[in-house]
């Protein structure tokens, strides 16, 4: 996807977040019949990296619920995603039934302020990138955070190689808990002279623009064959759901759905799904996430009739 389609996908995405949908009218017989289908179906709306994981398994939820679930977060930007998914769950009612879902923690003060339930998904590692011609393969925790400070601008300070380094950054939800902030726990306390970004696909583009770069992104980000960079470990880690299990590797962040405080049976049914269904435990196993909820058990009447 280029430049030109993020951006008319952002754009969509926060118009149809702040209106009320179906956002257009038509007397095509098919476009009324294509609105009444939207009438009576779930919203989500939120970040990038949860939307991965309900779009994977939208089909299941639809199934589960005997409903059309429509999702807005494929793209989304710095300030846009965990925001958007908030008032989507705030703004919810039992004739149109929204539900939000974020990328980072909230605070027990933001919670109460937007009178949310919070239904938590799963950890989700926040991977290291560094440019695939950089010969560093590992880092200690103390390296990576020393590099991000600035007490660290040099790869040789780690390595034999002589090349500046370049710190590459996307510090979005400034004051939430949790995601980069396990990294180190203030804007301010990273590197002055850096790259700032306002998406992940802009941080995969700059890491692959420096052979020096460093930077940081979720681990359910897809990819491209044509992207520069690589994954690197930290503590002779990888940034899998087991070795964020037994705390091993530090760098992670909350995925997690929201509603407000009345939320329908059906988007409770349909996020309870996600919680503990089968199909999102292969999700989870597919991009390395760590489960935060109990796979749901078969009750032995069900069982017995199998």
């Amino acid at each position: 996807m280029n430049a030109g389609q993020r951006t008319i996908g952002i754009c969509l995405c926060v118009f149809i977040t702040f209106f009320p949908w179906p956002a257009f009218s038509t007397n095509s017989a098919d476009h009324n019949a294509t609105n009444h289908e939207n009438d009576n179906a779930l919203m989500g709306v939120g970040a990038h990296f949860a939307w991965i994981l309900f779009d994977a398994i939208k089909t299941d939820l639809e199934t589960k619920v005997g409903r059309r679930v429509i999702l807005f977060g494929e793209n989304s930007m710095l300030g846009v995603g965990c925001n958007a998914g908030i008032k989507a769950a705030r703004q919810a009612t039992q004739s149109q039934e929204t539900f939000g879902f974020i990328c980072c923690s909230l605070s027990d003060e933001e919670i109460e302020k937007e009178q949310l339930i919070v239904y938590p998904l799963v950890k989700e590692p926040i991977l290291i990138l560094t440019h695939k011609d950089n010969p560093v393969d590992n880092l200690s925790s103390d390296q990576v955070r020393a590099i991000f400070r600035g007490d660290l601008t040099n790869w040789a300070d780690v390595d034999e190689t002589d090349n500046p380094i370049v710190v590459v950054t996307r510090l979005h939800c400034k004051k939430r808990p949790g995601h980069w902030k396990t990294i180190l726990p203030d804007h301010k306390a990273f590197r002055q002279e850096r790259l700032n970004v306002t998406s992940a696909a802009a941080m995969v583009q700059r890491v692959s623009d420096f052979s020096g770069a460093i930077g940081h992104t979720g681990a359910t980000w897809i990819f491209d064959a044509k992207d520069q960079i690589k994954i690197i470990k930290v503590d002779g880690f990888k940034p899998t759901a087991e070795n964020l299990s037994n705390g091993k590797y530090p760098f992670y962040r909350q995925l997690s759905a929201i509603t407000n405080r009345n939320p329908s049976p059906d988007v409770v049914t349909l996020i309870n799904e996600a919680q503990a269904g089968k199909a999102f435990r292969k999700v989870a196993r597919q991009y390395e996430l760590l489960p935060l909820n109990p796979m749901r058990r078969k009750s032995p009447a069900n069982v017995a009739t199998q």
